[in-house]
């Protein structure tokens, strides 16, 4: 977590960052504190949410709004996408589309049956990007 902007490792902090480094683990912050209070009883809901904001702020870590009313937290920041039952919400990472296939050819990924995806782009508009890029220019 030495990236310069968080000052101090708490423990809650250090074992937030843990238990979202497990592969295919997308809790929502309920999931996480319920988890967490088996091993730090004394923890509250509030210092779960404190952290998992200060965690995104600071990249550490990534919030996935993926079209249920409940945030989920991903501990992989790496560009990768995802895939969420429709029944469990049970959220698990795509590293890769299958080999030699197209997005609407794919009908079955990990053991889910496909019923539909939706993609998003996020970018900076050409006014933000002029912004940033003379912030650049600036600080060389």
């Amino acid at each position: 977590m030495a990236n310069g902007k968080i000052q101090r490792i708490t423990p809650q902090r250090r074992m937030i960052q843990e238990v979202l480094d497990k592969p295919d683990y997308h809790p929502t912050a309920a999931e996480l504190y319920e988890d967490l209070r088996r091993r730090l009883p004394r923890i509250s809901l509030g210092t779960v949410y404190r952290n998992l904001d200060l965690l995104v702020r600071n990249g550490l870590i990534n919030k996935l709004d993926m079209g249920s009313s409940k945030s989920r937290y991903d501990g992989n920041t790496k560009k990768h996408h995802h895939i969420r039952c429709v029944s469990c919400h049970r959220m698990d990472d795509i590293n890769a589309l299958p080999a030699g296939q197209t997005e609407p050819q794919i009908k079955e990924i990990r053991g889910y049956r496909i019923l539909d995806h939706h993609f998003e782009f996020v970018g900076l508009c050409p006014s933000c990007r002029n912004r940033q890029n003379a912030g650049e220019e600036k600080r060389l």
